[in-house]
């Protein structure tokens, strides 16, 4: 018999949703900055109980067109070396349902079914860009989960993110991790999508309010 599931989780998101204004908008509802399009919010709309900086083993890789962003979205393939940095929202495990679901440009309705993916740690719902499961780690006693392809890097076509998409990486990454502006364009520019298309510091000087005097 499986365990139930728990009542509260950690969404861990690695692409624009570290930006903890943008990720209010699937929370409450609205359109996030520089965004073009708007999201209808939780059935909770609670606020995150807490949010905490997490890295974990793998890597964030860009592919696909989004038409929010117009450029390619940021995908995580556990199986690349290295880590990937994320922002862990704890939320219900409704409200980690509803947050998929908008990322399927779906309206929230129903739960998930999180026995399979804590059991063993990868579960495919749908064939969807984000709807493969992965339960990435544990903190402070709630299940670490987070959505992806379920293709890995090798067997997609890269595509660089836009100015506006990597913007809100770059905040987000300030805002929780507290990482000056170098180290941000280090680790964004050396990602597989945005490397030889994007340097280090054009990622740097696309937000001046993160950029580290020189």
């Amino acid at each position: 018999m499986s365990a139930p599931s728990p009542e509260l989780v950690w969404y861990a998101s690695y692409g624009s949703n570290m930006y903890a204004e943008r990720f209010r908008c699937y929370i409450e509802g609205g359109t996030p900055p520089g965004a073009e399009r708007e999201y209808v919010g939780c059935r909770d709309r609670s606020p995150a109980r807490r949010i905490a900086e997490s890295e974990f083993p793998g890597g964030v890789y860009f592919a696909t067109e989004s038409p929010v962003w117009h450029g390619g979205r940021a995908f995580f393939d556990p199986a690349m070396p290295g880590t990937a940095a994320m922002t862990a929202y704890l939320v219900t495990q409704g409200q980690f349902a509803d947050i998929a679901a908008q990322e399927m440009y779906r309206e929230p309705a129903a739960d998930l079914d999180l026995s399979a993916v804590l059991a063993t740690g990868r579960h495919q719902v749908g064939p969807g860009r984000y709807e493969t499961l992965l339960h990435v780690g544990d903190l402070d006693g709630y299940p670490v989960l987070t959505f992806t392809a379920p293709w890995s890097v090798s067997e997609v076509e890269l595509n660089p993110p836009s100015a506006a998409y990597l913007s809100t990486l770059v905040k987000g990454l300030h805002e929780t991790h507290g990482w000056p502006s170098a180290k941000i364009a280090r680790y964004l520019s050396r990602l597989p999508g945005v490397r030889g298309h994007w340097s280090a510091q054009e990622i740097a000087d696309l937000d001046p309010d993160t950029r580290s005097p020189r």
